[in-house]
């Protein structure tokens, strides 16, 4: 052991750790605590990122017995092992499993690389990866004491140890150098890319992001790879470790064509995600009457997003530091919607705050006033809303003093406001002054183009949003989904990737199995085109096995019988080897 006023052997190169545990975590999709033989913290991820260098308490008994030990110590489901038996911290500990590797160097146990599922899919995906994970972390280690603790100050040594690590890794790496040029590829990118090594080393390579990484920090998005005169449509990670970018790209991969990337001079608007012509066509409008006052109407079904597009003119505006404020006119009671907008002054009714208020409208001064649903106003206040354009002033209920007021009216209707007119149910003067620039969403039904890239956006944001594993997604499931009429339009469409992420098990493929019925049935095609379809997808066939299920399991058998290796199996078959073992059980071959 060395002395304590020395830093332990993995703390002197604690960077190159940290950096280490980063990765680890980022390729396994498990949180990662690395500490010395002193039980010292040397690095980690999520929540064990904290306390770097802090002794750990001395009933961490786990890390303690890998270190006395030199032995690899598993538990799949914690707080159940012996070793935590008369734990103080048992109670409340957030642990679900442990994957505990030795580090050796010079026959001493110097520290613990650990494997940490804190949450039931990570849980899962130990226990179903437990060999795979455990043969990668020991072999992982084995090149730290070779290539890294035997020279700790070889910088070319330490990248020898990333090289060996990205060479191993199942899914496609790229490491790119601050001229732009690509100085590490592995074969799981080569084989995404559908290029050769000599073909892309050295190469200029341009990263673009479909979902603007403004809005994402992080995590899995599409990026148009482009390098000569390549452009591909990826799905990965971008991230930047001091004057190299690093890209991972994900496990799955699922895209028709690279024709989804946008053209270079068009506006690149936030959150309105799309490049089919009806999306290019408006996004160049919204960009030219952003700067504009003038009153601007957005027509369009329910769901299609009218709000984005009206926080996006708001953005583009002269107006953008100013108040955005949004009113849902079918939302707010009849009784309370003239006071909510025009506000009101001490004691000017029953139950009147006694300071008064200030209403929407003159809240928005300077900035943007959004009205949605406008064909829901009361016809009493849609002539003082015809009054504060026209004038510029309001009146709060119970004043005689108008209140001058400088906005810009955006506003939104599903429904058809030339019928209300012809009806008496809205005012001609008003539509004229709301209707001065018409903008028209259109319907996700009319952009069959934009349903892959949308698809991604959702998983990214729903993902992210709900701390899931990006999941794959089968080409037949795209396939329905563009064939698919989308009544409810981008709500509907993230409600049901919202709904997916949860029910797909920790990253697998969505495949038609996932989808509700309901919808599976509304996107069939026509009678004779159907034959494909019914085949991957029979819920209702009376034998209880699909012929699809039949199938699969004739060919899971076979792959089982060709390959001792259950990994080499799940390769030829293109599944992971969690979706292998899942089969496996499902089927009952365990025996195979």
């Amino acid at each position: 052991m060395m002395p304590s006023n020395t830093l332990s052997v993995l703390m002197q190169i604690q960077p190159t750790i940290q950096r280490f545990a980063r990765m680890l975590s980022s390729v396994l999709q498990l949180d990662v605590e690395i500490v010395d033989e002193a039980l010292c913290r040397v690095a980690g991820t999520g929540a064990y990122g904290k306390s770097i260098g802090r002794k750990l308490n001395a009933d961490s008994r786990l890390l303690r017995y890998v270190l006395e030990t030199k032995k690899e110590k598993v538990v799949t489901h914690s707080r159940f092992d012996p070793l935590c038996e008369g734990c103080v911290n048992k109670d409340n500990c957030k642990e679900k499993a442990f994957l505990g590797t030795p580090v050796i160097y010079q026959n001493t146990c110097v520290g613990v690389i650990s494997l940490i599922a804190v949450t039931h899919e990570q849980q899962e995906r130990i226990a179903d990866n437990l060999h795979a994970f455990s043969d990668y972390v020991r072999h992982v280690s084995s090149i730290f004491v070779s290539r890294l603790l035997d020279d700790q100050s070889g910088n070319d040594n330490i990248r020898k140890v990333f090289l060996t690590m990205i060479e191993n890794m199942d899914q496609g790496v790229l490491v790119v150098g601050q001229d732009n040029q690509v100085k590490m590829v592995n074969q799981a990118a080569l084989k995404v890319l559908g290029v050769t090594q000599a073909n892309i080393l050295g190469k200029n390579v341009h990263f673009r992001p479909l979902t603007f990484e403004r809005n994402f920090t992080s995590g899995h998005m599409q990026h148009v790879v482009s390098f000569d005169d390549n452009s591909e449509l990826i799905i990965g990670q971008l991230h930047t470790i001091q004057d190299q970018q690093l890209f991972l790209m994900a496990f799955h991969q699922s895209h028709s064509s690279s024709t989804l990337a946008p053209v270079q001079d068009e506006p690149q608007i936030e959150h309105l995600v799309g490049e089919c012509r009806p999306m290019r066509i408006l996004k160049n409008l919204i960009s030219r009457i952003a700067p504009s006052p003038s009153s601007v109407l957005i027509v369009g079904e329910s769901g299609t997003g009218k709000e984005v597009v009206a926080r996006a003119i708001h953005k583009l505006s002269d107006r953008k530091s100013k108040p955005f404020i949004a009113i849902n006119c079918a939302a707010i009671p009849e009784q309370l919607l003239e006071s909510e907008l025009f506000g009101y002054v001490k004691g000017a009714f029953t139950g009147a705050s006694a300071n008064g208020k200030t209403g929407l409208v003159q809240a928005a001064n300077h900035g943007t006033l959004f009205l949605d649903e406008i064909g829901d106003m009361p016809l009493t206040l849609q002539a003082k809303l015809l009054r504060a354009i026209e004038a510029r002033e309001i009146q709060p209920v119970g004043s005689s003093n108008p209140v001058s007021v400088d906005i810009r009216i955006i506003s939104a209707t599903n429904q058809n406001l030339e019928q209300f007119i012809a009806d008496g149910k809205f005012r001609e003067d008003l539509y004229y002054r709301l209707n001065v620039i018409p903008l028209r969403l259109p319907p996700l039904r009319e952009r069959q183009e934009d349903i892959e890239l949308l698809i991604h956006y959702f998983l990214h944001l729903h993902t992210r949003r709900l701390d899931l594993v990006y999941p794959g997604i089968a080409p037949e499931v795209i396939a329905l989904l563009k064939r698919y009429r989308w009544p409810g339009n981008l709500r509907e469409l993230s409600n049901l990737i919202e709904y997916l992420v949860n029910v797909v098990p920790s990253g697998e493929v969505i495949d038609l199995s996932f989808l509700p019925p309901n919808l599976v049935n509304s996107g069939r095609l026509p009678e004779q085109e159907t034959a494909s379809v019914t085949v991957l997808y029979n819920p209702k066939e009376e034998e209880g096995v699909t012929p699809l299920e039949e199938m699969e399991k004739q060919m899971i058998r076979e792959a089982l019988s060709r390959y001792s290796n259950k990994k080499q199996a799940a390769d030829e078959l293109g599944i992971g080897i969690a979706t292998l073992y899942r089969k496996i059980k499902k089927y009952e071959l365990m025996s195979a």
